[in-house]
């Protein structure tokens, strides 16, 4: 599947959208979303068409109606459905991180293999991270996904690590017998 870029934006009302509907579940109204980002509901509502057009949101009619993320909408910003519960592990040479926690793992150019690297997003410091360190991070709890790598560049004041991936493993699902 090709991945579909977003605007900021765009990225921003749905990962608002996203974490809405994981606390309750249930529709969003454009209203709630409106004032999680702070834009007004009919900048929400025109983006709210951008995103039904591609497949990352679907509309629910009604009065308790409103927007859900579809599944694509996960893959789209590249967050694996994680419960904030979840701990996915990381290690820096070979040491594992005790504060930090990957929040969110973008997998970038993935049809250029030589080209590929790996966004990390931590609940966490970056500083103690350079250039050329070694990276685990992983496994994420649905897809079991473990990413092997070296620092690459990172955004401190995002909390963002950019690895340059050597190795990425995710299990094959066991056969059903």
């Amino acid at each position: 599947m090709a991945s579909i870029e977003l605007t900021a934006s765009q990225k921003t009302i749905l990962t608002a959208l996203v974490n809405l509907h994981r606390e309750t579940e249930d529709a969003v109204k454009g209203e709630d979303i409106a004032e999680q980002v702070d834009r007004n509901p009919g900048t929400i509502r025109n983006q709210m068409q951008s995103l039904k057009a591609l497949q990352l949101v679907e509309g629910v009619p009604g009065p308790k109606g409103g927007y859900k993320p579809t599944a694509e909408a996960f893959d789209a910003l590249g967050v694996q459905d994680m419960d904030n519960e979840a701990e996915v592990g990381l290690t820096h040479e070979g040491e594992p991180v005790e504060d930090a926690n990957v929040e969110e793992i973008s997998l970038t150019s993935v049809y250029h293999p030589e080209l590929c690297r790996a966004e990390l997003h931590l609940r966490g410091s970056v500083r103690e991270f350079h250039e050329g360190d070694k990276v685990e991070v992983g496994p994420t709890p649905l897809s079991k996904l473990a990413i092997t790598g070296t620092v690459d560049g990172k955004d401190d004041t995002s909390n963002i690590l950019i690895l340059k991936i050597e190795s990425m493993e995710a299990p094959a699902e066991q056969p059903e017998h």
